[in-house]
């Protein structure tokens, strides 16, 4: 049995412990993720110029909408304003900023009727992330931009959280993901044939747990968790950022969610930055990581 818990009081140490249990927590936006998403819809309004980036999907080809997700989501990423912002979101969490480490924030999308589902927009199949080689102690964070409804959002199929899944992951090496892979996003408009470790076995996806948070309300959950994107049927295009962190303690003493079916090669750990100074993840403890995924990998 997977529970939500609703701006809960537990401290960081006890939330990270519930969600490697497979638990997910949902919080009511805080000052700092308003700014944030203020700051998001800021670089959405001057990207889509007149357009309702939300509706913009029914008056301009794929192509162009493409081309637009192309140089905005890139901008929003590495811009500094969210390297400033990130770090306010996790102290009003509560988090231990010397020890907690975040990647960069991704501007997701996700059209409606299949409009644009690959590429710079993909629409994700049930995955974990550990299956993208991300570690076994990452919390998941998810924040909608603008309102969201369940038919965009995402789902959780925590049924399978301690339930293995047969999938492509052994197939996965992270070097070659960003080498090579993640780089040509944007050259996939009507299909997308990189190579994503995703099920091999039948699911039942039917069974599942779907969030509404208010824009800039908070979700968080392990990355271990099985999860989806909703085929979108709204008639409209939702925008969410996501990020994802570490806490420098689980790291060191391998804590984290049950390693249940991933066999993937490589870490995410390098793309983690501490909250205090945006200083880098030890080299020594993704060397490390590295070592043991290529041993379980065989």
């Amino acid at each position: 049995m997977t529970t939500v818990f609703s701006n809960s009081s537990v401290d960081d140490d006890a939330r990270r412990e519930l969600l490697f249990r497979g638990e997910v927590f949902v919080y009511t936006a805080t000052a700092a993720s308003r700014e944030l998403v203020a700051f998001a819809r800021e670089l959405v309004a001057e990207a889509f110029g007149t357009l309702d980036p939300r509706t913009a999907q029914h008056e301009l080809p794929v192509e162009a909408f493409a081309a637009l997700l192309a140089e905005l989501k890139p901008r929003f990423i590495h811009h500094p304003e969210c390297a400033r912002l990130l770090p306010e979101v996790m102290r009003s969490m509560g988090m231990d900023q010397e020890k907690t480490y975040f990647d960069v924030p991704r501007l997701r999308t996700s059209t409606s009727d299949h409009y644009l589902d690959s590429g710079i927009s993909y629409a994700y199949h049930a995955h974990r992330d550990c299956w993208y080689a991300a570690p076994f102690c990452q919390v998941n964070w998810w924040i909608p931009v603008y309102d969201v409804v369940p038919e965009n959002v995402f789902a959780l199929h925590p049924q399978y959280f301690d339930r293995p899944v047969a999938n492509g992951s052994g197939r996965y090496d992270y070097a070659v993901w960003t080498s090579v892979d993640r780089p040509q996003a944007a050259l996939h408009v009507h299909s997308d044939t990189r190579e994503q470790p995703k099920p091999e076995e039948e699911l039942d996806l039917h069974a599942q747990i779907r969030v509404v948070p208010e824009p800039g309300g908070i979700m968080l959950f392990s990355g271990a968790q099985l999860h989806s994107t909703v085929p979108n049927t709204s008639g409209t295009t939702r925008f969410s950022i996501d990020f994802r962190t570490v806490h420098l303690d689980d790291v060191t003493a391998r804590n984290g969610a049950p390693n249940v079916d991933a066999t993937c090669r490589g870490t995410t750990l390098r793309d983690f930055r501490r909250g205090a100074d945006l200083g880098g993840m030890p080299e020594e403890l993704a060397l490390q990581y590295e070592k043991e995924a290529l041993a379980k990998a065989g």
